[in-house]
């Protein structure tokens, strides 16, 4: 488990930010940002506080509000200094910040991965309690050996983000297995994956929260 985040790492984050965010907006091109040494610094200061954190940016309307959403790349150790960093944030014009990735409603029906379109239809899943512990597997066809070297592995996590939210991915499932997607995945009593929510929302309470408590 981390230890307690260092405040003053997390006070010069912000004073970075606010003293870079206009020259940062000023790149911005369709949500693209082209100040990329700014950006590595950024990265470079969040891992001092904590190897795990992450960031990236959204914006839901044209002419809204940024917003940069921070996370810590699944590992739940880390849940404490995402919230940590974001609940120091200072009140920013043009920029509002946020931990971690929440539902999404429409659930995006596809993901754009470059060179790979990857359809949630394509996917199947199971969640089942076994000693009061969540486990979740998601099934697809030729499943992959290295996890990292297949692009749809990061397409399901966008869709588990969207469909029950990264924090509580990180708190309520113990396990996550990547499995073969049988030829009659119903005969097996597996669930699409568009469906997951409805079946996460009926057995989350019935599990105690894994990784850290936060007080």
């Amino acid at each position: 488990m981390n230890s307690k985040p260092d405040l003053k790492r997390i006070q010069a984050f912000w004073q970075q930010i606010e003293l870079t965010l206009d020259q940062l907006l000023q790149s911005q091109q369709e949500m693209q940002f082209d100040a990329e040494s700014l950006l590595n610094t950024y990265r470079d200061s969040l891992q001092k506080i904590d190897r795990n954190l992450t960031f990236h940016f959204e914006r839901e309307h044209e002419e809204g509000p940024v917003e940069m959403i921070f996370g810590c790349d699944g590992y739940p150790e880390s849940i404490h200094s995402v919230l940590s960093v974001v609940g120091a944030a200072p009140e920013l014009n043009g920029i509002s910040f946020r931990a971690f990735n929440h539902r999404y409603d429409p659930i995006p029906s596809c993901v754009n991965m470059g060179e790979e379109l990857c359809e949630i239809h394509d996917f199947w899943c199971s969640l089942r309690i076994i000693n009061g512990k969540m486990q979740l597997a998601i099934y697809l066809k030729d499943a992959p050996k290295i996890l990292e070297m297949d692009p749809r592995v990061e397409a399901v996590m966008i869709f588990l983000d969207a469909l029950i939210g990264e924090y509580e991915l990180m708190t309520r499932v113990w396990a996550l297995d990547w499995c073969e997607l049988p030829d009659e995945p119903v005969d097996f009593g597996l669930i699409p994956l568009q469906q997951l929510r409805l079946a996460f929302d009926r057995m989350k309470d019935d599990v105690q929260p894994v990784g850290i408590t936060i007080h």
